[in-house]
């Protein structure tokens, strides 16, 4: 399961009840943001998430309303001693001024006293453990070296707890070796198959975040049966040819992306006050049911179909 926290949904410039673009991913003792607008400290503090576990920040391209926010983050880190490093994963376009942004405005004449790790990001996994990975893939906006990421569970098979117990498999390390596949043998001297206490496979959660894209034909396949879409929604319809213009989608553009892959549900960030929620929701759900207009502070809990 993963679970987003929301932390700015409005597109390019700040609204009342909207800031810039960032949310949060966390799994188990992982968290990762997805963006770093202005003001996202602020964000995270209101939000009762705080810096704790801020480790691994993913940006998805070079445009300030994206990026910015790092800055303050991480002197408010370095000032707190509150991190013992951070890793930032982009493009080599957002690490340029990412680098800048570090070296001569933030911490200008003097060394970082946390440790950053600015990681280059190419299509492909950027991290994995044992249960999930992380996986950086190209989309198309304005400018180079723009990226969404994909969270995906691997596939697993269940632990049969009661089975488990059913066989005398005490409660300890031997049930750990059968989770992870492993045969074991008993005090008894009976040897416990993990086939034997393991259920059938189930497929693990998948999460698409497309940050701002221009299309998502070439993304389909990618999101294909995906739990949840997280793409954006900056215009309507009735104004694509200016989408097209600026590179960013429709509401029915990123409802037609999700209805072609199958996914369970959308949920529609980067808003325009140009727009009300109303009327993108409505052309939305209008082509697909399970589309939702996120906003700030939204938190949204993802599990496998």
């Amino acid at each position: 399961m993963f679970e987003l926290t929301f932390l700015g949904t409005a597109a390019s410039t700040p609204l009342p009840k909207r800031g810039l673009s960032s949310v949060v991913v966390s799994r188990d003792d992982y968290r990762f943001m997805v963006d770093c607008g202005e003001g996202t400290q602020r964000q995270l503090l209101s939000s009762g998430l705080g810096f704790r576990r801020l480790e691994h920040i993913l940006l998805t391209h070079a445009h300030l309303d994206h990026y910015y926010g790092l800055g303050g983050i991480l002197s408010t880190l370095a000032q707190w001693e509150a991190s013992e490093g951070l890793r930032v994963y982009g493009g080599n376009a957002v690490l340029d001024r990412v680098e800048d942004l570090i070296n001569r405005i933030v911490f200008r004449g003097q060394r970082p006293p946390i440790k950053i790790e600015l990681i280059t990001v190419k299509p492909g996994p950027v991290l994995a453990d044992d249960e999930f990975e992380v996986v950086a893939f190209p989309v198309r906006h304005r400018g180079p070296d723009c990226f969404g990421y994909l969270f995906q569970e691997k596939s697993r098979r269940p632990f049969l707890n009661e089975r488990a117990t059913e066989l005398g498999v005490p409660n300890g390390p031997e049930r750990r070796d059968l989770v992870r596949g492993q045969d074991i043998t008993l005090a008894d001297g009976r040897v416990i198959h993990a086939a034997d206490v393991l259920g059938p496979l189930q497929r693990g959660t998948k999460l698409l975040l497309t940050g701002d894209c221009a299309e998502t034909e070439s993304l389909v396949r990618l999101a294909r049966d995906a739990d949840l879409i997280v793409t954006e929604a900056t215009y309507l319809d009735a104004d694509r040819e200016l989408a097209r213009t600026y590179g960013h989608l429709t509401a029915g553009d990123a409802a037609r992306f999700a209805r072609d892959a199958g996914a369970q549900a959308l949920a529609l960030t980067h808003i325009s006050g140009r727009n009300s929620s109303k009327e993108i929701l409505d052309e939305a759900q209008a082509i697909f049911p399970a589309a939702t207009v996120v906003r700030d502070f939204d938190t949204v809990k993802v599990r496998a179909a």
